[in-house]
């Protein structure tokens, strides 16, 4: 019997129309924004100016702090000014414009599509690598890998746990990564392990990507240490407390981080990016995105430069529908509307959906009829109906007591319900209420 998480979880329809598509690259933009936040943590700073001159692979901005990450320009051409543009999140942010010239690359970088198996690094300097190339989480929390591989004083990691799940639907980047740069993944797992000085790695797929399990299986035997399992399709088993559980049966405790369990968890993303970083010298300036849609002509996956408008991306997966009603950066789950196609890929672009006007309307919000359908789906043990409440009514005493902060923001909740209550919406005011409550008291 396959693995999976044990607490909630559902299988919304998985909507994989861009599986099987072989990974494009994506033409050069004309200009680039590139967003100095593209992690959590505080933003990089500015090393450049107006007026500069880059390649394809200059440090424009420097990490902020320990929990930031460095930022690279992803062209060649002339820094055309530091100015504010919208990201993802509805807001403008700081951002370097780079006019594109051509297509020069710093000479560090190691182009070649040759393998590099052995790394000669000790721990240290693997992760000073890892932080020096700006290496991300890639599965959209965006949390800097250098900070995942130094854990806090008294905790050590026994197990290496790769997240290849891509539970949301529509997405296929991950899976399209796999197969078309398998033995890479496969290294890049060698030299997290030296990271951390364990011995072992769980890389675990679901089931749906049949051909990558048997790819990733076979490599897998010349790699001591490493093992792929497959998991049963349940959705959000990519979160990586839901992941720890199916893997290894161990779950993280409300507050705890997922340390405390003895696993560190990375995105099949983020172990390219560290083979590329460590082995052929290259910062984190380019990702695969998936682009679709049930009325998108050529639904894609795309090698897509840092900083290129999400419009480049759509017009060359067929163009923009007449009916489209939203567009979502990410998948349906835990995506976001975005409120201009002209925002720009980060490091956290795993994906841009279109939906129709018919698939994006929302449907009247009916009384809550204390189903507990909500209940039963939360993977994080949850009562979504109260904290709903208790948003509405501005009772942040009873959302942090009823522990909202713990929630994952899967959407599960709000995919389940009956009554079609916009639950995820009323959580996500009441979280970052919470937050802010938090560390207004922590300052005291």
């Amino acid at each position: 019997m396959l693995k999976t998480f044990r607490l909630g979880g559902i299988h919304p329809p998985e909507n994989k129309l861009s599986a099987g598509r072989p990974i494009e690259k994506l033409a050069l933009p004309k200009q680039v924004a590139i967003p100095l936040g593209q992690h959590i943590g505080a933003p990089a700073q500015a090393v450049v100016a107006k007026g500069d001159e880059v390649k394809v692979g200059t440090l424009i901005a420097k990490a902020g702090g320990f929990v930031s990450a460095n930022i690279y320009s992803s062209v060649s051409g002339k820094v055309a000014k530091l100015d504010t543009q919208y990201d993802a999140s509805g807001y403008k942010k700081p951002v370097i414009i780079i006019d594109v010239e051509g297509d020069e690359w710093e000479e560090s970088i190691d182009r070649s599509e040759d393998l590099v198996r052995e790394c000669q690094l000790d721990p240290k300097a693997i992760i000073g690598k890892i932080s020096e190339a700006g290496v991300v989480g890639l599965g959209g929390a965006t949390f800097p890998t250098h900070v995942k591989l130094s854990p806090p004083p008294g905790q050590k990691a026994e197990i290496l746990i790769i997240n290849a799940v891509e539970c949301e639907p529509y997405l296929t980047s991950d899976h399209q990564l796999m197969m078309a740069k398998s033995e890479e993944i496969l290294v890049g797992c060698t030299i997290l392990m030296k990271a951390l000085e364990i011995k072992r790695t769980v890389i675990g797929i679901e089931n749906n990507k049949k051909d990558a399990i048997q790819k990733l299986s076979e490599l897998s035997k010349n790699y001591p240490g490493i093992t792929i399992q497959p998991l049963k399709m349940k959705y959000p088993q990519g979160g990586e407390k839901q992941l720890i559980d199916a893997v290894i049966r161990k779950q993280v405790k409300s507050g705890a981080l997922p340390i405390s369990t003895g696993a560190v968890v990375q995105n099949v993303g983020t172990v390219f990016a560290v083979y590329e970083a460590v082995q052929k010298n290259k910062p984190l300036f380019e990702r695969v995105v998936t682009v679709t849609g049930k009325k998108l002509s050529n639904p894609s996956n795309f090698l897509v430069r840092i900083g290129t408008p999400i419009a480049n991306l759509i017009e060359a997966a067929g163009g923009l529908p007449e009916d489209t009603g939203k567009i979502i950066g990410g998948g349906p789950m835990m995506g976001k509307a975005l409120v201009t196609p002209d925002v720009p890929v980060t490091k956290g672009s795993s994906g841009v959906l279109l939906l129709s006007r018919e698939e994006s309307k929302r449907k009247e919000m009916d009384p809550c009829i204390r189903c507990a359908k909500c209940v039963d789906v939360c993977p994080m043990g949850l009562n979504p109906a109260f904290l709903m409440r208790d948003s509405m009514l501005k009772d942040w005493e009873g959302c942090e007591s009823n522990y909202v902060f713990d929630c994952i923001e899967c959407g599960s909740c709000s995919f389940t319900c009956p009554a079609h209550r916009p639950l995820l919406d009323y959580i996500r005011i009441g979280k970052s209420t919470v937050m802010g409550i938090i560390r207004s008291r922590n300052k005291k």
